[in-house]
């Protein structure tokens, strides 16, 4: 699937959820279909500047040159947002995410609903997972 339709996928799964808290539901539903990662991801250099919430985020390619994401955090409303991006960009080349418009969060309404300090995390968590496709693009 292109990034264009894992952010229709997504904007589909909300389509029919009006109410705020069955959206949250459902955003804590997608974290935790996150496989855990290992305790020796979890270390300083992989936690996310910016976000309330302790999040760390590790990436790599795989051998078809497509970047492979791994996450975790601490609190559940963010796991669900991480997964939720790692499901959008997971898979894809370093310069498919570089030049990916992620119009999803608007879409669903989310960015409307999240308080200042978990915008601005949800916004470190993009930077980091581009920063990351950008240094993996340059390791070719």
């Amino acid at each position: 699937m292109t990034i264009e339709e894992k952010q229709q996928d997504i904007i589909d799964q909300f389509a029919d959820i009006d109410d705020w808290m069955d959206r949250y539901a459902q955003i804590i539903d997608m974290g935790n279909e996150l496989p855990p990662i290992d305790n020796s991801l979890k270390t300083p250099d992989r936690l996310i500047e910016g976000c309330q919430s302790r999040v760390w985020l590790d990436a790599e390619t795989d051998s078809d040159g497509k970047v492979r994401f791994k996450a975790d955090s601490d609190a559940i409303i963010v796991k669900g947002i991480i997964s939720m991006l790692i499901g959008v960009l997971d898979g894809h080349t370093p310069q498919e995410i570089l030049d990916a418009d992620l119009h999803f969060i608007d879409d669903i309404g989310l960015s409307e609903h999240l308080s200042p300090t978990r915008s601005n995390g949800l916004l470190a968590m993009l930077k980091q997972m581009k920063l990351y496709a950008l240094a993996l693009s340059q390791k070719k």
